[in-house]
């Protein structure tokens, strides 16, 4: 048992966690009941998975998405292979389940359902409080605290002095002592005071590498606030989604299809269809497509089925994003499950950084400059209002090389894009904030 948080949330940073936060448990979040976790699906960007599957039963229709969660003590940690979130869209509502299943160690009897007769709180708060880390790869942490612990007390008296910071449910907790807006801030002003910099990539074991290519303004931010290229986890600075930008749209997720011709026989089948010549022996498939409105250069309609704007709830959770040809077939199709696992890919944190660029002796510099536009508390109902809105586009770039040839080669890039201004659309807070 940890003697006060700071013991907790230093075993947390040993275990590789970036992240903290905690929420007060009812008398009615038990095994048997599930652990409610919020009524929108704002909480769902602050747990890391990697595969959603749905089921479709009406009224009872869900979402599920496994969690790699590991039950924490002092000395050991103890996977509980069944932790889902369940995400009842309807509601809509998110729950955690199977977070006991097979373990021996976890605080099963803290977790067992209270007989009716027994209740105390009216299902309400009974001083229990749940605490979550979230590593890099993608593990989430957990450990209970018993009511008349020295750790739910200690937390109960930070909570009455609002000494944390509250976000939907949960209480975040500062792993470092302060909080973690603070420390990103300090650190892009030292980037910014920093000047031009070289555009470069960091690698494993913190080796910094020149980068070539000209996309290299995110890169090279990424690099200067010590993340590693090409890492398990998506670009992560202590729990915010870091992302560079020098133009008006910027690229927020680039899922590949996966219904539809396209999903079925690939990306080149589907280029070869509806790509234009460009360039020498290249057919390219570009064009903006906005929800509702026919492209004439492609001739497909981008649609979104299944998702009721006006409330802001999937009604279908087997319907998707779709492109549409005159006939109404489904030339390419993203399902909601498969977007879910990309948009939680964002964090519930983002920091969008303006740079601009510069060759020097051919190489490419880049400088960042303030406010930075900070963005909190973002869902997946809110992608798919803006995109029926109109304000997320799909933006392709995808292409075929040497079309005519028995050798030709594929470049696949499915984008959704947004521009700079309608990005509070996306976030509970969004604000420029100097450093």
């Amino acid at each position: 048992m940890f003697a006060d948080l700071a013991g907790l949330l230093r075993r947390f940073s040993e275990l590789g966690a970036v992240r903290a936060f905690c929420k007060p448990l009812a008398e009615n979040d038990n095994s048997k009941q599930q652990i409610y976790l919020g009524g929108n699906f704002d909480v769902v960007q602050m747990f890391p998975f990697e595969m959603v599957k749905s089921t479709s039963k009406g009224k009872d229709s869900t979402y599920k998405a496994k969690l790699n969660f590991l039950w924490v003590s002092t000395d050991k940690t103890e996977q509980a292979i069944g932790a889902q979130l369940i995400l009842y869209p309807q509601y809509p509502e998110v729950r955690l389940s199977g977070f006991l299943r097979r373990c021996k160690h976890a605080p099963n009897d803290l977790l067992k359902p209270v007989p009716k007769a027994q209740r105390r709180f009216n299902n309400g708060p009974d001083g229990r409080i749940l605490f979550f880390g979230i590593t890099r790869d993608g593990e989430t942490l957990a450990y209970l605290a018993p009511a008349e612990s020295n750790l739910a007390q200690e937390f109960r008296r930070r909570q009455a002095d609002n000494a944390l910071l509250k976000e939907s449910v949960f209480f975040n907790l500062p792993l470092l002592g302060r909080d973690s807006k603070i420390i990103l801030l300090e650190k892009l002003a030292e980037i910014r005071n920093g000047g031009w910099q070289p555009s470069v990539s960091l690698k494993k074991g913190g080796i910094l590498v020149p980068h070539k290519a000209s996309n290299g303004g995110g890169y090279t931010l990424e690099a200067l606030l010590g993340i590693i290229r090409n890492s398990r986890s998506e670009p992560d600075f202590m729990g915010w989604e870091i992302k560079a930008y020098s133009r008006d749209r910027i690229t927020l997720i680039t899922p590949e299809p996966d219904g539809g011709m396209y999903g079925e026989e690939g990306v080149k089948v589907f280029v070869r269809k509806y790509g234009k010549p460009s360039g020498i022996d290249t057919l390219y498939f570009t064009g903006t497509h906005r929800a509702d409105c026919r492209n004439e250069k492609t001739g497909l309609t981008l649609v979104v089925r299944g998702f009721n704007a006006s409330l802001k709830i999937i009604e279908d959770v087997e319907g998707g994003v779709e492109l549409l040809d005159d006939k109404g077939h489904c030339e390419a199709a993203w399902s909601f499950a498969h977007l879910l696992v990309k948009w939680n890919k964002k964090h519930a944190q983002a920091a969008y950084v303006p740079y601009k660029s510069q060759k020097v002796a051919a190489a490419s510099t880049y400088r960042y400059f303030s406010p930075a536009l900070l963005g909190e508390g973002t869902d997946f109902s809110r992608y798919l209002a803006a995109l029926c809105a109109g304000l997320v586009i799909f933006d392709p770039g995808s292409k075929v090389m040497n079309a005519s040839t028995n050798k030709s080669t594929v470049k696949a890039r499915s984008q959704f894009r947004m521009s700079v201004r309608h990005l509070p659309q996306l976030y509970r807070e969004f604000s420029p904030t100097e450093f």
